[in-house]
């Protein structure tokens, strides 16, 4: 099992920046691979970001091509997102989840709220 925890969000204007991190718990966070999720209000979550085990794969949502940046640091435990170019429609709370090979992502953290203002 993994429990992880977000940190990072915050309220910023269009066109700045946030990184948000993910900190997991436990010795066997190299074994999962993660992703950033979203969920703004009245809508369902959706996939930003994924990252393989040793983070040499990952996957982006069209709507964040370019502009967020997923990695991690299996020496810390830590999975992060760099934001850049921030839009209004990136307002959403933000969650880590942890996804065993082969299986769906069964862990999530409490979500990190993020605000963009025009």
């Amino acid at each position: 099992q993994v429990q992880l925890v977000e940190s990072g969000g915050g309220s910023v204007q269009a066109g700045a920046s946030l990184r948000l991190s993910c900190a997991a718990s436990g010795r066997t966070f190299s074994t999962y691979n993660m992703g950033w999720f979203r969920q703004a209000p009245g809508k369902e979550r959706e996939s930003v970001a994924q990252i393989s085990r040793n983070g040499g794969s990952t996957y982006y949502a069209d709507f964040v091509k370019g502009r967020f940046t997923i990695s991690r640091d299996n020496a810390k435990n830590t999975v992060y997102l760099q934001m850049n170019s921030l839009k209004p429609e990136d307002t959403a709370v933000y969650y880590c989840a942890a996804q065993y090979p082969g299986a769906n992502f069964n862990y999530w953290g409490q979500g990190t709220q993020v605000t963009v203002s025009s």
